[in-house]
Parts: C-alpha cells; sequence; structure tokens
C-alpha cells in the first residue's frame, strides 16, 4: 500500500509545481510596468528601481523569517547558493530595467523571458541531464515565432541604437534568469525557497544600491503612491513570485518552467497595453496566441 501511494504523492508534488511556476509567471507580469509606474513617480534611474526592487522584497522576507523564528541556514553550500542568487538576480534585474528604460515593457519583458527557454534548453542539452523531444523543441519553436511576432514591429519612438542596446540587456537579463532557473532545480540541503529568496535579494539590492550609489543616485520624494509601488513591486512580482518559481522548480524541470514563464511577457504586454499606452498590431495578438499554445502543450506534455 505505501509502495502505491508514492506515484500519488508524486503526481501531486508536480501538480503543485507546476500551478506555482503559473502563478509565478502572472505575479511576474506585474512587475515591469509597476517599476515602470514607479521610475516615473520618482524619477529613479532603472539601476534605482532594480536595487529598491531587490531590498524591500529581501527585507520583506527577512522580516516575516525573524517572526517566525527560523534561523539563517549554516551551511558553507547553502551560503554559496545564496550568494551565486545575489548576483544573478542583480545582473537580471539591472539588465531587465535598463532594457526597459532603452526600449519599453513589452519589448523588454518579451525579449528577456521569450529568450530564457532557448537557453535554458540549450544547457539541458549540453550538460547531458535531460532529452530534447520533438514536442519540446516544437513549444519552443511556437514561443520564438511568438516572440517574433510580438517585437517584429515594436511600438513608435524606439532608436535603433536604443533597440540593439536595449536588446542586448534584455539578453544578458535572460541569461541571468536562465542561470537561476538552471541552478534552482537542484537543491540545497537545509536551504528553503523562502529562506533563499529573501536572503539573496537583500544581498543582491545591497550591491545594486552600492553601484546606483556612484552612478544615478538612489535618492527620491517618498510620496503615498510611490511607497506604495514600492512596497508592492517588493512584495507582489517579486518576493512571493520568485518563492513560488524556486518551489516549483524543485518538481518541474528547468526548460518547462522556463516555458511556462512565458505567461510573464504576456500579462505584462495586456497591462502595458491597458495603462501604459503600448500597442500590439494584428501580427503581435497572433504572437501572443502562439506563446499560449507554447505554454499549453508545454505543460501538458510534463503532465
Amino acid at each position: 500500500m505505501l509502495v502505491s501511494e508514492k506515484p500519488v504523492v508524486a503526481a501531486r508534488g508536480s501538480a503543485t509545481g507546476l500551478w506555482s511556476l503559473v502563478l509565478a509567471g502572472v505575479l511576474w507580469g506585474t512587475g515591469g510596468p509597476t517599476g515602470g509606474l514607479l521610475a516615473h513617480q520618482t524619477g529613479l534611474s532603472p539601476l534605482a528601481v532594480a536595487s529598491y526592487r531587490l531590498a524591500v522584497a529581501g527585507l520583506l522576507v527577512i522580516g516575516w523569517l525573524c517572526l517566525a523564528r527560523k534561523p539563517l541556514p549554516r551551511s558553507r553550500e547553502a551560503w554559496s547558493r545564496i550568494t551565486v542568487n545575489a548576483l544573478l538576480a542583480a545582473v537580471f534585474q539591472a539588465s531587465f530595467f535598463a532594457a526597459v528604460s532603452l526600449t519599453n515593457v513589452s519589448l523588454a519583458t518579451l525579449l528577456t523571458i521569450g529568450a530564457s527557454p532557448a537557453l535554458v534548453l540549450a544547457a539541458e542539452r549540453v550538460a547531458g541531464r535531460r532529452r530534447v523531444g520533438a514536442s519540446r523543441l516544437a513549444a519552443v519553436a511556437l514561443a520564438v515565432a511568438g516572440l517574433v511576432l510580438l517585437v517584429g514591429t515594436p511600438a513608435g519612438g524606439i532608436t535603433t541604437t536604443g533597440a540593439l542596446a536595449g536588446g542586448g540587456l534584455a539578453l544578458l537579463a535572460a541569461a541571468g534568469f536562465a542561470a537561476l532557473t538552471v541552478i534552482g532545480t537542484r537543491p540545497v540541503a537545509g536551504l528553503d525557497d523562502l529562506t533563499a529568496t529573501g536572503v539573496s535579494f537583500a544581498i543582491g539590492g545591497a550591491v545594486l544600491a552600492a553601484a546606483s550609489t556612484l552612478t544615478s543616485g538612489m535618492s527620491f520624494v517618498p510620496t503615498p503612491t510611490s511607497v506604495g509601488l514600492l512596497l508592492l513591486l517588493g512584495a507582489v512580482p517579486t518576493a512571493t513570485a520568485y518563492a513560488l518559481y524556486f518551489r516549483g522548480l524543485r518538481t518541474t524541470p528547468a526548460s518547462t518552467a522556463a516555458l511556462i514563464a512565458l505567461l510573464e511577457p504576456l500579462v505584462a504586454t495586456l497591462l502595458a497595453t491597458l495603462f501604459l499606452g503600448d500597442r500590439l498590431s494584428a501580427a503581435g495578438l497572433v504572437g501572443a496566441g502562439l506563446i499560449t499554445i507554447a505554454i499549453v502543450l508545454n505543460t501538458r506534455g510534463h503532465r
């Protein structure tokens, strides 16, 4: 009886992991528009927004851990993982918001998250950790095709130089996110998802704050709107979303998780269209549909 229950427990864990990833993708979609609104309200640079985002998320999680009286990890392996995650998060966030400032929310988000599945799949293939099947290749191909349609005719006002520089920064952010995803599939004993998220982001935020202080500065005039946006940015699309994402990685392959993360550009594009004045062409709508199909096919294939 106990032996027969193991597949059921594994299936439940896999389903929970998938839903954690789906919810993380949806919550992430609010990050770009919220960060853009925060920058507009405060005049903060992309680097400052990224540092505040990580720092606030980290401090909120650490505060919760203190209230729960949960001790910090002590092993060298746990702190090595935390340090690596902190540096990757800093690179990812700084590059992403810099790309947003040079292009727009939709284009930066689509390039960053859209390129990640291909990078993760390539990493898995090179490492020999997972066989690349036809269904997985088809899902990635659909996602890439949808990405091309979505960003093929970006909104006006973006210069060629801005598009090239912003695209390069978005791809750098994609590489950072892909590395976080691949590394996150290997759990560390004694290090839970919430602790890893909070401590890593607090360190990453401090690294970016130091860089921002030396360049663009961190000061702004606090208002109820700006403080509310800052707390929202740290709590929802950062602390909560990443904790869910790391939890999902425990039972889901990295390439599957990276494809599910494509929910972020879909949600971000919808929000940017509704509230930030971005516009999608007919080809863009088709691209969004292809990305949705890729996510559904990939999720059903994993289940």
